[in-house]
């Protein structure tokens, strides 16, 4: 039995199926980045929001111009995105008899390289996006921001009663393609890899060698340019491989201690961190001018800094400790993305609504 169990994850030596171990790890690798550096930008942001400010509210959107650029450096030379070039895979053409001795220098077919490019990308991306809208519906129907008997609000009510259903179904689809791969009925650990038309073998060592020895000569035979077109298109082919060269040998340099904070991070050690790092509550900031005619706080305690009226709906924001109304500073975190009086990096979650003896 034991045997038998091995033999379906993993694969032998002379075969070029590589096992779910190895797929699913390339897969958590670029799952893990994204996080970690999620995290390095809102520390930078959260410490100075005047200057780092924008990347943390742009993020999704220079998160997958540069992953577009590193994974086009890698599908073009390696015939892989860069976590499957990590682990020593490629991608080759499904119904290709010429694909198992293609070598990877060679790269994909056009069709199937922008297929895979696409995506890559572009999934994660529109994925993220939809996570964060049904969160903020959800924040919104939570505390009746539109009135009830709104048309917008039956609709977005039952896109997010209909959202469960649908990501159980996506997720089961992955979870089934892996079940199928670990059996040997399918040739593909995910679907997205089928969409593209192209499956995952292992690098041989011709690959690796093809792959040195064009990396070599392409470092090497660099002809000077003599119109000013060939001139701009080949400073520009430069500066976006430089820019991919650079974020793969970066990740590829990091990616343990990318792994690091994943560990970090994971729930087992929350408790851990929580008795580690646990500090006291921080001082208000010194920045701001607490004279009797700051523009930024009210004289009395129970007005509100952003309607300047008598709090409604007590609410505080955890990054500062300042309360306001519900409605204002929903209104403001949610276009801004920040703190209204210290300007700190806030996201809706921060919201914590006070409940007095009274109320």
């Amino acid at each position: 039995m034991a045997e038998h169990g091995a033999h379906l994850t993993a694969a032998s030596a002379s075969d070029d199926r590589p096992s779910i171990f190895e797929v699913v790890a390339q897969d958590s690798l670029m799952s893990a980045v994204r996080p970690a550096l999620q995290h390095v930008v809102k520390v930078l942001a959260e410490s100075n929001p005047g200057r780092y400010g924008f990347l943390w509210h742009w993020f999704d959107e220079i998160y997958t111009l540069l992953d577009l650029l590193l994974q086009q450096h890698f599908l073009s030379r390696c015939s892989a995105s860069f976590s499957e070039n990590f682990y020593g895979l490629k991608r080759i053409a499904v119904g290709d008899n010429k694909g198992l001795h293609q070598l990877a220098s060679a790269g994909l077919p056009k069709k199937q390289h922008w297929k895979s490019l696409l995506l890559l990308v572009l999934i994660p991306y529109l994925k993220t996006k939809l996570e964060k809208l049904v969160s903020s519906l959800r924040e919104e129907d939570e505390y009746s921001i539109h009135p009830p008997s709104s048309s917008w609000k039956r609709f977005y009510r039952a896109f997010l009663a209909a959202y469960p259903f649908v990501n159980m179904a996506w997720e089961g689809w992955f979870l089934s393609q892996q079940l199928c791969y670990i059996l040997g009925k399918a040739q593909n650990h995910s679907p997205l890899l089928g969409l593209a038309g192209v499956r995952l073998v292992r690098l041989t060592a011709e690959d690796i060698q093809a792959l040195e020895q064009k990396l070599a000569v392409g470092t090497a035979s660099q002809q000077p340019a003599h119109s000013i077109k060939e001139q701009v298109q080949s400073a520009v082919k430069k500066a976006l491989g430089g820019v991919a060269l650079s974020l793969s040998t970066g990740l590829s340099v990091g990616v343990f201690f990318l792994q690091f904070l994943d560990w970090w991070y994971s729930s087992e050690n929350q408790e851990t961190i929580k008795s580690l790092t646990a500090l006291p509550t921080p001082p208000p900031p010194v920045h701001l001018d607490y004279s009797t005619g700051s523009p930024l706080l009210p004289k009395l305690k129970t007005v509100c800094p952003l309607c300047r009226k008598i709090r409604a709906n007590d609410t505080v924001l955890s990054t500062s400790g300042f309360v306001f109304c519900y409605r204002c500073v929903y209104t403001y975190v949610k276009s801004h993305q920040r703190c209204p009086i210290t300007g700190y990096a806030t996201e809706l979650q921060h919201l914590v609504k006070l409940y007095s003896p009274e109320s």
